[in-house]
């Protein structure tokens, strides 16, 4: 698709926007696309850090409660 036909199915303000834009701003922008995606991979890093260590922390117990209920089997 040649360039100058790209952009003609976008709406008129997201056009004019576009076009008003200064190469300072496009980098900003590309800066700004890159911090969002940065800090999205981070967010889900740490989600499932958290997750993580809430299902050790849940299977250290069932283990415990496990060995304890064993044990509890050859006390007299």
């Amino acid at each position: 698709m040649n360039d100058a036909k790209r952009f003609d199915d976008l709406p008129d303000k997201t056009k004019e926007f576009l076009s008003g834009l200064r190469p300072d701003e496009v980098d900003t922008l590309n800066d700004g696309i890159r911090l969002v995606r940065s800090i999205a991979t981070v967010g889900n890093f740490i989600k499932w850090c958290i997750v993580g260590i809430l299902g050790i922390a849940v299977g250290v117990v069932m283990f415990g409660e496990s060995v304890a209920k064993i044990v509890a089997w050859f006390r007299p």
